[in-house]
């Protein structure tokens, strides 16, 4: 299972973007994409995300 994405509170800052160990989030516009096969559940993106948008 990949990181839960709340785009309603995602303001595309790209803190997770620049955390992400297996490289599995991106920018899409202004709201972060990302690719659930390549998400290794970790969290580091979620501790990351001033807006609290990420959830495992």
């Amino acid at each position: 299972m990949a990181v839960i994405v709340d785009l309603e509170k995602c303001t595309g800052c790209g803190n997770c973007v620049d955390t992400c160990p297996s490289e599995a989030l991106s920018l899409d516009g202004e709201k972060v994409k990302i690719d659930e096969e390549a998400c290794i559940d970790c969290g580091a993106c979620v501790d990351e995300c001033p807006v609290e948008a990420l959830s495992l």
